[in-house]
C-alpha cells in the first residue's frame, strides 16, 4: 500500500462516521504556518486536520483548507476537520454559542469531530449536554473528548446520552496510557494520539533506532507505524513539506510482533501534561487563555 492509499484508510467511529486514521496536527503553530502546513498536507493527500480554539490558529487552518481545496479540486466533504471546545467556553449555553465563532474562523458550515479539550471540573457534564445538542442539530458529525482519565470518562458515561466517539490523549512509546486505552476499547471509544512522537526521549531511543535501521525507516516513521498497527488514530505535527510526506510514508512496511513488543516495553507512563500538574481546572490561569500569535486576527472573540 502506498502513502496515498494509506491516507484514505479510515476507522469507523461508534456512530458510523468514517474517520481517517492518520492526519495533521497544528498545536503550537501560528496562523501563517498553520495555513501553509494545512494547504501542503491537503495537496500531499491528507484528509484529517486537527486544530483547537486554544491553539489560536483556527483562522489560519481555515485559510489553509480553502487554499488546499482550491489547489487540488477536492471538496469539503473530502476532508475530516477536528476542533475542540475551549476550556474558557465550557458550560451549556457558552458551548452552544462558542461553535459559531469556531465555524466563522474556519469558514466552515459544520465540523466533522468536535472534542471537549479538557474535562473542566464542575462544567464538563453541562458542556457535553451542549455538544449532544450540536450533534443532534447536525452542526457536528461526531463528538468526543480529549485528556479524559478513566474516572472522569466513567462519570461522563454515567450521565451522557451519546457515548463519546473519540478520546484524544497524549500517547507515544514513553507514555502509552494502557489503562485508558483498555477502558476506551471496552466502551467503544476510539483512542487518538496527540504528541505521538513523544519528543526527544522517544525519538532518540536506541531500541526504536535499531528497529528503524532494520526497516530503513526513520524513528518517527517506526513510531507512527507502531501507532497504526495498534489501531490508534494519529495526528503528527509538521510545518515542513518533506516531513509531512515522511510522516505519511509508513504503509510500505509492517513491524513484526517482536518489534511491537519491544516498543510496548518502553512505556514509562511518563506524562508531559496531566493531573495534578495542571491546576487550570480549579484555580489556574489556563482556564480562559487562547494562544495569541503575532499574526492572529485582531479580534479573536466570538
Amino acid at each position: 500500500m502506498n502513502r496515498l492509499e494509506g491516507l484514505v484508510q479510515t476507522t469507523t467511529l461508534n456512530n458510523g462516521v468514517e474517520m481517517p486514521r492518520l492526519g495533521l496536527g497544528v498545536w503550537k503553530t501560528n496562523n501563517t504556518s498553520a495555513k501553509e502546513s494545512v494547504k501542503e498536507s491537503i495537496i500531499k493527500g491528507y484528509h484529517l486536520i486537527d486544530t483547537a480554539k486554544q491553539y489560536g490558529n483556527e483562522a489560519g487552518v481555515g485559510e489553509g483548507i480553502k487554499e488546499g481545496l482550491a489547489a487540488t479540486g477536492k471538496n469539503r466533504k473530502d476532508l475530516f476537520i477536528t476542533t475542540k471546545v475551549f476550556n474558557g467556553d465550557q458550560g451549556y449555553q457558552s458551548t452552544l454559542d462558542a461553535l459559531n465563532g469556531t465555524l466563522k474562523r474556519l469558514d466552515l458550515t459544520y465540523i466533522d469531530l468536535y472534542l471537549m479539550h479538557w474535562p473542566v471540573d464542575g462544567k464538563y457534564l453541562d458542556t457535553w449536554k451542549a455538544m449532544e445538542k450540536l450533534y443532534h442539530q447536525g452542526k457536528v458529525r461526531a463528538i468526543g473528548v480529549s485528556n479524559f482519565d478513566n474516572d472522569r470518562l466513567q462519570d461522563l458515561l454515567n450521565h451522557c446520552e451519546i457515548v463519546p466517539a473519540v478520546n484524544q490523549m497524549e500517547f507515544n512509546p514513553i507514555n502509552q496510557e494502557k489503562d485508558i486505552m483498555a477502558f476506551n476499547s471496552h466502551a467503544g471509544i476510539q483512542l487518538e494520539a496527540w504528541s505521538p512522537l513523544g519528543g526527544g526521549e522517544a525519538l532518540n531511543n536506541p531500541t526504536i533506532k535499531q528497529i528503524a535501521d532494520k526497516y530503513n525507516k526513520s524513528v518517527a516513521q517506526v513510531i507512527l507505524r507502531w501507532d497504526w498497527q495498534k489501531g490508534v488514530v494519529t495526528i503528527p505535527k509538521s510545518s515542513h513539506e518533506e516531513r509531512i510526506i515522511q510522516n505519511s510514508d509508513i504503509f510500505d512496511f509492517e513491524l513484526s510482533d517482536q518489534d511491537i513488543q519491544a516498543i510496548d516495553a518502553l512505556d514509562q507512563a511518563k506524562r508531559s501534561l496531566w493531573y495534578p500538574d495542571f491546576e487550570w481546572h480549579t484555580t489556574g490561569q489556563m482556564t480562559d487563555t487562547v494562544d495569541q500569535w503575532d499574526d492572529s486576527p485582531k479580534n479573536y472573540k466570538d
